[in-house]
């Protein structure tokens, strides 16, 4: 039964008078029928009649309140956790965020020229695990020869040890014949950690050892031990625009290779973005003839799904 404030106030006006250990039967049954409603004004409503009505059991009130508020939010913490653990029993192919990357170029008459730029970036999150899979491919032809061609692929599991703290492990391919190397396969696992993670902004940092397999195009194939280290940030700049950075280096005894690869995303509509990227690639010790130093810019459309 709804009641106006005055009426709510009278009954209350009723049973002012000396403190007392226990709220009145009647305001008490109010409060009760306030709550049971489950409408949020109307609590509040009948909670300011009574205090207004009871002075000095102010703390009877909101001790009533506080238990009514603990138990919504033990309630809503209760469905968050089964919530989870439906999606963590859920099957392999359920629970996947990711990103599609596309974007091309064609020009003709003097220069002859054309290129494609291909993108997929996955990640399944369960309570326990996160894993992250990575697919890049570049290329380009000028005047009939290839000027760029450039893959890479990685698998990343990480396995979290806490709200910050996680172990990862990474296996990763690439290929780039204009940086000397026919095919480069690297296997590392380490530590990681998640200092920040809001819907906003968050930063991976991770470190461990790594072993290189590099198929050189003009060389003997080369295998060898190395350290690892990378760091990917993500930060939401606006409601339509973020930026990403994902920077590693592999270092060994007589050489190290770095990427740095940043791009900002800019929201077209819905699950459509616009990215405007540019990727770093330097190697200290290159093959004999090469250039230590390779960039590479893009404009593609990213789909989120």
């Amino acid at each position: 039964m709804r009641m106006t404030g005055f009426a709510v106030f009278a009954a209350l006006s009723a049973f002012s008078g000396p403190a007392l250990a226990e709220l009145p039967q009647p305001v008490a049954a109010m409060l009760d029928e306030a709550i049971a409603g489950g409408n949020e004004a109307e609590i509040e409503a009948v909670a300011k009649f009574a205090r207004k009505a009871l002075p000095g059991q102010e703390a009877e009130i909101d001790e009533k309140l506080s238990g009514h508020r603990a138990k919504i939010a033990a309630a809503a913490a209760a469905q968050a956790e089964a919530d989870q653990d439906a999606r963590d029993r859920a099957g392999f192919f359920s629970n996947w965020t990711g990103k599609g990357e596309l974007g091309g170029f064609l020009s003709a008459g003097n220069s002859d020229t054309k290129g494609l730029a291909a993108g997929l970036a996955l990640t399944r999150e369960t309570t326990d695990w996160r894993l992250n899979l990575r697919a890049n491919a570049d290329y380009q032809r000028s005047n009939g020869a290839t000027s760029a061609e450039q893959i890479s692929a990685a698998i990343e599991p990480n396995y979290k040890l806490g709200e910050h703290l996680f172990v990862y492990g990474l296996g990763q391919y690439e290929r780039d014949p204009f940086q000397g190397f026919d095919a480069r396969y690297i296997l590392s696992g380490g530590v990681g950690y998640r200092p920040v993670n809001t819907d906003g902004f968050k930063l991976d940092l991770k470190a461990g050892p790594a072993w290189r397999n590099t198929d050189f195009t003009s060389s003997a194939d080369e295998n060898a031990f190395s350290g690892l280290g990378s760091a990917n940030l993500f930060w939401k700049l606006s409601p339509t625009l973020s930026l990403n950075e994902a920077a590693s280096i592999l270092t060994q005894s007589d050489k190290s290779t770095l990427t740095a690869l940043t791009s900002v995303d800019a929201r077209i509509n819905g699950s459509l973005s616009a990215r405007l990227s540019y990727q770093v690639r330097h190697e200290t010790n290159p093959p004999a003839g090469l250039k230590n130093t390779d960039t590479l810019s893009r404009m593609t459309l990213v789909y989120g799904f």
